[in-house]
């Protein structure tokens, strides 16, 4: 317990900064109004299945290469982290390049309403091209988490969320020579925050830390990556089936109008911050049990698993107490329409 502990504290630090990339960017697109809102929205369904692809390649190179070192071969872990890198940017982008192709159709399905889809287009047609620099990042954090260190990737991400906080006024609102953006001034926002993080990340792994290489002696570029896909595809697939239930309920939630859809934006993103914790787990769990099981010590593999759960369900339902407690003001905060608000 103490252990997991230390490795998930920094992380929960780190992926609060990470959440507040939507919530920031709904906070500030809220005060352009509900339609602006009610488009983000509509995109968050979209977004999150991209994210969720990214996380679940990320657990599955943080697997692997927990594995490796557990088992004393750190030159294979270095190139699985290398082709993890390579991989995950492939199959990130080509997700991205077949959303953006059928931006309206799958809007459309989703049940947006023909004077929504200009604002649509703005935001996501941004936001598919700067996602190849979220998953470069995403993936070398699982790196670093893998070797045991889980306070770097949280720097790493809370910086992002730094400037992405910091350039989502100037770029959407407008400052001094810079003009106002609207929506997509906050795709633009976040896009600088990931491709910053790639140059810090990429510095990180291939300089300071050593931890990738593509100087292969025992085994193949298509070896590597059968065994990152092997458990990061079902991961991602699992992680992939929240969006696409939440599409279906966007879907459902359009025929109540702009307003409607609005709300529940607002509300996945406090659901997804409400889950940080669950989420900062399934990061630290998977090096920890990987190291262990590599190191043949399954004993701690299935203390852990028992320790984390009983956790979860305590903390969780805490959570759920201080929200009912404080709905009415989280509604107020991103809200001014009383439709929206109620």
């Amino acid at each position: 317990a103490s252990t997991l502990k230390r490795m998930t504290i920094p992380m929960i630090y780190g992926m609060i900064l990470l959440m507040t990339f939507n919530l920031v960017d709904t906070f500030f697109v809220s005060m352009l109004g509900t339609q602006p809102l009610a488009a983000i929205s509509f995109t968050f369904p979209v977004t999150f299945t991209v994210i969720s692809l990214a996380i679940g390649l990320s657990i599955g190179t943080s697997a692997i290469i927990a594995k490796a070192l557990g088992a004393g071969n750190l030159e294979e872990a270095r190139f699985d982290g290398a082709v993890a890198l390579i991989v995950s940017a492939v199959f990130v982008s080509i997700l991205a390049f077949i959303g953006y192709l059928f931006i309206d159709p799958i809007f459309s399905l989703l049940g947006a309403q023909d004077e929504l889809m200009p604002l649509i287009r703005d935001y996501i047609c941004i936001w598919f091209f700067g996602s190849v620099f979220l998953i470069t990042p995403m993936i070398g954090n699982a790196v670093l988490r893998a070797s045991g260190d889980t306070k770097t990737p949280s720097m790493i991400m809370g910086f992002a969320g730094l400037i992405n906080a910091i350039l989502d006024p100037i770029l959407i609102f407008g400052f001094g020579p810079i003009p106002a953006m609207g929506i997509q001034g906050a795709a633009i926002a976040s896009v600088i925050a990931w491709t910053s993080g790639v140059f810090i990340i990429l510095y990180l792994l291939i300089i300071k830390k050593n931890l990738i290489s593509l100087d292969a002696k025992k085994q193949t570029f298509m070896l590597a990556t059968k065994k990152m896909l092997k458990i990061g595809l079902p991961a991602a697939g699992a992680n992939m089936l929240t969006p696409i239930a939440m599409a279906v309920m966007t879907a459902l939630v359009a025929r109540h109008g702009a307003e409607a859809v609005a709300a529940f934006g607002v509300g996945s993103r406090i659901e997804s911050i409400s889950s940080i914790v669950v989420l900062a787990l399934s990061m630290t769990l998977p090096p920890f049990i990987s190291q262990n099981f590599g190191a043949g010590k399954m004993d701690r593999v299935a203390m852990a698993y028992r320790v984390t759960l009983k956790f979860i369900l305590i903390w969780q339902f805490a959570l759920y107490v201080l929200l009912i407690a404080f709905s009415a003001v989280i509604a107020n905060i991103f809200a001014s329409s009383e439709g929206v608000i109620s």
